[in-house]
């Protein structure tokens, strides 16, 4: 369902958007007048776009809440970045140059971003995996006790400092390699 919303906002949103802006009366104009398509602007701007996203658009002037993320990558370098509230890992480290694959974008359909909780206290702070993510953690390269998906650990303010090791392999089941880059 995710990737059919992600496919439908880089192909879908430009032509709802130019709407309102046809000249002419066509049957398109006649069953979706200017309010109409000012509307669906809107919706399509709450529902499609990541929570990032949202969260820049309605609080442009507001200080977004951070926390401390390290990232021990494959070679045992830590990368220090800062999180804001609400945003999953997966966003987090493509966002920071950090190599976490991601390869389904975070639709919960591969285990590419599988990375290791380095504390235990902060794991247990988390929900409990749901059945989806359990059934990708089967499929995870050196899973452990305290794995879990990148895309499904988001940030809030009690997993500040939190340690995540990315392992040193994947397993990315696409035929053809497919490796996404960060937008």
């Amino acid at each position: 369902m995710i990737m059919f919303f992600s496919r439908f906002c880089k192909l879908g949103v430009h032509a709802i958007r130019n709407l309102e802006k046809s000249p002419t009366l066509t049957a398109r104009t006649l069953y979706f007048p200017k309010a109409h398509n000012q509307y669906l602007g809107s919706l399509i701007n709450k529902l499609f776009f990541s929570t990032a996203a949202q969260a820049n658009s309605e609080h442009r002037n507001e200080e977004k809440e951070k926390i401390n993320v390290i990232f021990c990558n494959k070679d045992g370098e830590e990368v220090h970045i800062q999180v804001p509230v609400g945003m999953s890992m997966l966003e987090a480290a493509h966002e920071n140059g950090i190599e976490l694959e991601g390869a389904c974008e975070g639709s919960l359909a591969c285990s590419t971003c599988h990375v290791i909780m380095m504390d235990v206290d902060q794991y247990n702070k988390l929900s409990e995996p749901t059945d989806e993510e359990n059934d990708m953690l089967d499929l995870a390269f050196g899973l452990s006790e305290t794995s879990r998906l990148g895309c499904q650990i988001i940030a809030k303010p009690e997993l500040d400092g939190l340690r995540l090791a990315i392992p040193a392999a994947t397993r990315n089941f696409a035929v053809d390699g497919f490796k996404p880059k960060p937008q």
